[in-house]
């Protein structure tokens, strides 16, 4: 084990202890939190009850050290994470370590295997906000008693809440402590409370596996699904919103929820959660945004859009696939942290995969396939009426040789290469605008009822063979990590 370095001061935390091994550090991660989450519990029960005698007691998220040696810096791993350019001090505060002990335990592993890291851990000075540890706390405190709770407890810092490692506004050279994560614990428990606000699901159901929809219909075949193969034994259980929970061999535990939420997610649930989440992200580039906004702090392995496109080429067909190999990003909505000039390169892993999942379940080969799928560039527009423009798009259209044209694809995929997420598009023609077949309801309907099951076949299969990446630690591509990142994925 590498000696503690004189340097361990200068780190952001106090009572600050050298852990032997990732165990020993997760183990500590827990205690620090549950037992400040249990105190933020008892005070604010004090609070409720109007026996709390001036603020609470302070309670700190647990922080993570790894401390790397100069002469432990060469690696010549190929991994896309789980390694470091520079020695020194790499930290970050972490949230719930129980609900991310699987990640935080690789993670760890990795930095212990690869540069011989000393591990330490200790309290940080990063209070945990009580709305953050008691998500229900503030809605049970009357309007006049609002003012007293924020000078007893801690209340989010929005200020301190950003994306600015993510987006490389904090390069790792310039800090003093190295960031380790991308998402420090504030940040974290902010998207893990949108996530259930959103979805209506917990975190601890979301998947790593993911596909993204814009259709209810895809949801409906998802569920069916889904209880055949909690059914067969395929998965462990069938979660859908409102947490209503099917298991092998019995009924749903509760009634479905009677509000759907904005975005509903529905998750398979496998062991290690190598299972399959589904989320409706209904139409448009706002939503894509902020569904992946935060889902991207539960570092998935990979993000698949499956939904409906109009056609632009004349040689299209209803019904027929569009793998996307380049994005058009006119959603606008990512533009101030990624802008449009940045390119988002495909991922090898995820093409193959989705093309194979089309061979697969359509049965057809060569020019069989081809006839009813074309890769290419999709343009993802903010103008749902984008078709009383077309005097203006047709140039661009023609520039980028664009042959589909969508409302989020290119969301996803910009989000994924910014959070460093694998990501992949594949879209279905619904309607050809350009050549007057505009999707109604008559003609929607039938379309629907050919497609819809199959596409989604299509991506569960997809998923199965991205999984066996995800196993091989060949999926997550060197190509979204810059050359000054943090050493977990």
């Amino acid at each position: 084990m590498t000696t503690p370095s004189r340097r361990l001061d200068t780190v952001p935390c106090d009572d600050l202890r050298t852990c032997a091994n990732p165990q020993e550090a997760l183990a500590r991660m827990v205690d620090i939190y549950e037992t400040g989450l249990a105190m933020l519990q008892e005070d604010f029960a004090g609070f409720a009850a109007g026996t709390l005698q001036g603020p609470a007691r302070r309670v700190v998220y647990p922080y993570l050290c790894a401390e790397i040696a100069p002469e432990d810096l060469a690696v010549t791993t190929s991994m896309a994470f789980g390694k470091v350019t520079q020695p020194g001090l790499h930290g970050t505060t972490v949230t719930q370590p129980r609900l991310f002990a699987d990640y935080l335990m690789e993670q760890m592993r990795l930095l212990a295997e690869n540069h011989a890291a000393t591990l330490h851990v200790g309290r940080s000075r990063v209070p945990i906000p009580l709305t953050f540890a008691l998500d229900k706390a503030t809605a049970e405190v009357t309007p006049d008693r609002r003012s007293a709770l924020r000078h007893a407890f801690a209340l989010p810092n929005l200020v301190d809440t950003n994306d600015d490692i993510a987006d490389g506004r904090r390069p790792a050279s310039t800090e003093v402590i190295t960031p380790l994560s991308m998402f420090p614990a504030g940040r974290t428990d902010y998207s893990l409370h949108r996530l259930r606000h959103y979805t209506a699901t917990a975190p601890e159901h979301f998947q790593h596996f993911v596909l993204f929809t814009n259709y209810q219909r895809y949801v409906d075949e998802f569920v069916t699904f889904g209880r055949e193969a909690v059914a067969a034994g395929e998965y462990e259980k069938l979660v859908e919103p409102g947490d209503r929970i099917t298991w092998t061999g019995r009924e749903p535990d509760k009634a479905p929820i009677a509000k759907p939420p904005q975005m509903p997610a529905y998750h398979l649930v496998r062991e290690g959660r190598t299972g399959i989440t589904l989320v409706n992200i209904g139409v448009g580039p706002s939503n894509a945004k902020t569904v992946t906004d935060h889902l991207a702090v539960l570092r998935s392995h990979v993000w698949l859009m499956i939904g409906h496109c109009g056609g632009l080429r004349e040689s299209q067909r209803l019904g027929d696939y569009v793998l996307a190999h380049a994005y058009l990003r006119d959603d606008h909505v990512l533009d101030q942290v990624l802008p449009t000039e940045i390119p988002l390169p495909t991922i090898a892993e995820v093409q193959v995969a989705l093309a194979q999942g089309v061979e697969d379940v359509m049965g057809r080969r060569g020019r069989a396939l081809k006839e009813h799928l074309r890769t290419g560039t999709v343009v993802t527009t903010d103008d749902r009426n984008w078709e009383l423009r077309m005097d203006t798009l047709a140039q661009r259209f023609n520039q980028s040789r664009a042959i589909a044209i969508d409302m989020e694809s290119a969301t996803i995929a910009a989000n994924g290469y910014r959070f460093r997420v694998p990501y992949g598009t594949l879209l279905c023609v619904s309607d050809r605008p350009l050549h007057g077949e505009i999707k109604l309801p008559g003609m929607a309907d039938a379309f629907y009822e050919r497609s819809v099951s199959q596409h989604l076949r299509i991506g569960i299969r997809a998923l199965e063979m991205l999984r066996d990446e995800a196993r091989a630690t060949t999926l997550h591509s060197r190509k979204l990590r810059s050359f000054d990142e943090p050493a977990f994925r």
